[in-house]
């Protein structure tokens, strides 16, 4: 556990949650709780992530900001991210999209 700390606190900073480190879910925002999402996500520093709606229920600032974790993640640290986003902000930043429209891959590449 106290190895685990230093990361969790610094990821949550990343994520821009450094105030809230002492905070339960009931007492944080919905945004707030999937940036905490993502940084469990991140905690064991996985060669594969699986996101789902990662910027849902984030603010735009906030949103471009994880999309810019995301990008370092994969460009520097050689993670590899697959994310089902309806998000083309999000979508565009990929190298590879796969569209699939009522449960048919429509596009790919």
């Amino acid at each position: 556990l106290s190895a685990a700390r230093p990361r969790a606190s610094d990821l949550l900073k990343q994520l821009g949650l450094s105030t809230r480190m002492e905070h339960r879910p009931s007492q944080m925002s919905g945004g707030e709780q999937q940036r905490v999402a993502v940084a469990r996500a991140f905690m064991n520093e996985p060669d594969l992530v699986l996101m789902d709606e990662p910027t849902g229920n984030l603010d735009t600032a906030t949103a471009e900001a994880l999309h810019d974790e995301i990008a370092r993640l994969n460009e520097v640290e050689g993670r590899a991210f697959v994310v089902v986003t309806h998000n083309p902000l999000l979508a565009e930043r990929a190298k590879t999209t796969l569209r699939i429209h009522a449960g048919e891959l429509v596009e790919g590449g």
